[in-house]
């Protein structure tokens, strides 16, 4: 290197990190345990010419993936087989979730033309299978609510023949408003995460209650029955089994019909600390109960996030790779 070339020097994200968690001071009384990954935990390289050529085709778009923002291991795999999950209404969250890595802080005014761009991107990738997320707009009277179903009748609009899975926020506050607005263009899946057990809510989700979340996936089955409903968990948060098993019963309780169990991995050193790694049997015997407490279809594994394949899922296909999931 001569002593005229210059290196880009990235400073670290104000938006992340140290800067979003480090205020929590429930954080910062969770021990590491300093555990090493097993050996079925794995992912494969995000680094293909397609998922370069995907992103470029995001960013053209101004579009998010909660792939990238959220540091989802699975990125590469999904990425290359051509599909993502959509982050809608920007890439900074209102809520300070300590085991999530979207950044956090003030959004900006929603983008009127993300609906058609949304449209469009998809679209030009020929998918027949979307997921759409968001960030936590707290700062919106219906929660974002409305920019969803702006959204969702885009897609539709210029690709018929999508089947369209929104997973969304807990509209804090302003439930009945929200269901309200879905009503207009609803989707083919509502998912909906509870994310952990209710004792560790306070540590995990600062801002969300596990009874809300529960009653958001009863009202919205009660309000459109024909729309299959879902949720997600993770473990080795620091619960244990016979907790998994009480959510799982909870869900079915409030009409959940699809479920989706993964290994919580670590974003960074400023992020929750893993508690544990729960075992590829251990996983199976997830999938099993889940299946005798009625869920019609359950993906369970170590890699399995609540996107995950959700095309295949929502198909009813067996997930592929020996410690991906379990049926």
């Amino acid at each position: 290197m001569n002593d005229s070339d210059e290196v880009e020097i990235q400073s670290p994200n104000p938006l992340k990190g140290a800067a979003k968690t480090g205020h929590l001071k429930r954080l910062a009384a969770v021990a590491d345990t300093g555990q090493r990954k097993p050996a079925w935990i794995r992912a494969r390289s995000p680094n293909s010419p397609e998922v370069a050529r995907l992103k470029a085709v995001l960013r053209k778009a101004s579009l998010h993936t909660v792939c990238e923002e959220a540091a989802c291991p699975n990125i590469g795999e999904c990425f290359a087989h051509g599909t993502a999950t959509f982050m809608i209404m920007g890439s900074i969250c209102t809520r300070c979730c300590p085991f999530c890595d979207v950044g956090h802080g003030r959004p900006k005014p929603l983008d009127p033309r993300e609906p058609e761009n949304l449209a469009r991107t998809i679209s030009a990738m020929g998918l027949n299978y979307v997921v759409i997320t968001s960030v936590d707009r707290d700062d919106l009277d219906d929660r974002g609510a409305g920019h969803f179903t702006a959204c969702i009748a885009a897609v539709r609009r210029d690709n018929p023949d999508i089947t369209v899975e929104i997973l969304v926020p807990d509209f804090r506050g302003r439930m009945a408003a929200a269901l309200y607005h879905l009503g207009e263009a609803l989707p083919d899946v509502f998912n909906h995460n509870l994310e952990t057990v209710p004792r560790l809510y306070a540590v995990a989700r600062p801002g969300a209650t596990y009874t809300e979340s529960l009653a958001l996936l009863r009202e919205f089955k009660n309000r459109y029955p024909e729309v299959p409903t879902k949720s997600g968990i993770m473990v080795g948060l620091g619960e244990d089994n016979a907790e998994v098993m009480q959510v799982m019963a909870d869900l079915r309780a409030h009409g959940c019909d699809m479920l989706t169990v993964g290994q919580y991995l670590r974003p960074s050193v400023n992020h929750l600390p893993v508690a544990r790694y729960v075992t590829p049997a251990e996983f199976e015997t997830f999938a099993a109960a889940a299946k005798d407490l009625g869920f019609a279809q359950v993906a369970s594994g170590p890699m399995v996030r609540s996107s995950y394949h959700a095309d295949q899922q929502y198909a009813g296909e067996k997930l592929s790779g020996p410690y991906d999931a379990a049926e």
